[in-house]
């Protein structure tokens, strides 16, 4: 998975998107990656204290056959190490 974040306080609330591909399988399987990856980015949001800005996810196909727990683990790390030090930057600066 990948992740790309821009730091915009005029974006309030967070927005997402998320690109999943056809190589990560049928539309069914995009759609419950998708579904899934929504869930997770919320829950992983409040948590993480992000609550502005533009978020793209990206996902490769390896993401169809993990388990929601593998995924919410790969999430949580992803946000942390790519939102989180780009909130940090901006909020030091002022």
């Amino acid at each position: 998975m990948w992740c790309s974040y821009v730091n915009d306080p005029a974006a309030s609330p967070l927005r997402v998107a998320f690109s999943v591909g056809r190589a990560v399988g049928p539309a069914t399987v995009r759609n419950l990656v998708r579904r899934r990856l929504r869930a997770l980015v919320i829950a992983a949001a409040d948590r993480l204290d992000i609550g502005h800005g533009w978020l793209l996810i990206g996902t490769r196909p390896a993401a169809a056959k993990r388990t929601f727990a593998q995924l919410a683990a790969e999430v949580t790390e992803l946000l942390t190490r790519t939102v989180v030090p780009a909130a940090d930057a901006v909020g030091n600066r002022a």
